[in-house]
C-alpha cells in the first residue's frame, strides 16, 4: 500500500483484508483507489466501506468469480462506460463494477476514479434513489390465490410493515417452480398470521 494512504487505513479493514486469500492483491489495489478519493474507510457488514460524512458511498466485496466495487446509489450514476452491473433485478439502488483480476483494475483505474468522484457528487447533492413501493412488486399467482381465498391471511399480510411484505413477495416470487412457490406460501402463512416477517 502506498505510504501516503497508511494513516487513512482502518486497522479493522487491514485485519479482514489480511485474511483474504482469493482477492488479496485486487483488494489492495481497490483499497488504494478508494482511499485516494478522500473517503473515510470503515469496516461495515464485514467489508471495506468508504463513506462521505457518515453516508456509505462504495464498498469492496468479493465473490467466487469476481471482486467488485459496490456503489450504494449506483442507479443514479450516469455510467458512460456501461460497466455498472445490477446484481439481481430486485436490487434497486446499488450497482457493481466487477473485476476478474488485478490487470482488470489497472485497465479501468481512471474510469473507476471518475465513477467514485461522481458517487461523491451524488452524495453531496442529497439525491436519493426512488425506491419501488410494495405495490409495485409482483404478487405471485399462488400467493394471490391464497390471499383471495383466506381473508384472515390477506388482512394479516396487509397489516405487515412494507419491508416485511416486500420480503415475502421476493421470497415467494424467487422460486422458479409453481410447486415451490406454493410450498413457500404454505410454510410462511402461519408466520404472516402472527405478524412476523421472514427474518423475525
Amino acid at each position: 500500500m502506498h505510504e501516503a494512504y497508511k494513516e487513512k487505513m482502518n486497522p479493522l479493514v487491514s485485519k479482514v483484508h489480511g485474511k483474504e486469500k482469493r482477492w488479496s492483491v485486487e483488494y489492495a489495489a481497490l483499497r488504494q483507489v478508494c482511499l485516494a478519493s478522500g473517503l473515510k474507510e470503515e469496516l461495515k457488514w464485514g467489508q471495506a466501506c468508504y463513506d462521505f460524512k457518515g453516508s456509505k458511498v462504495v464498498l469492496i466485496h468479493g465473490f467466487k468469480s469476481y471482486c467488485a466495487l459496490l456503489f450504494m446509489k449506483g442507479a443514479l450514476l450516469r455510467d458512460p462506460k456501461h460497466i455498472l452491473v445490477q446484481q439481481t433485478k430486485n436490487v434497486q439502488a446499488a450497482r457493481q463494477i466487477r473485476f476478474a483480476s488485478l490487470s482488470d483494475i489497472k485497465k479501468q483505474k481512471a474510469a473507476v476514479m471518475a465513477y467514485i468522484r461522481e458517487a461523491i457528487a451524488v452524495e453531496k447533492s442529497g439525491l436519493k434513489v426512488q425506491m419501488k413501493s410494495v405495490a409495485q412488486f409482483d404478487v405471485p399467482e399462488e400467493f394471490q390465490k391464497r390471499l383471495d381465498g383466506d381473508p384472515k391471511l390477506a388482512a394479516a399480510f396487509h397489516a405487515l410493515t412494507p419491508g416485511r411484505r416486500k420480503g415475502y413477495l421476493l421470497h415467494f416470487g424467487g422460486a422458479k417452480q409453481s410447486a415451490t412457490r406454493t410450498a413457500r406460501v404454505d410454510k410462511h402463512a402461519p408466520r404472516i398470521l402472527q405478524g412476523l416477517g421472514l427474518d423475525d
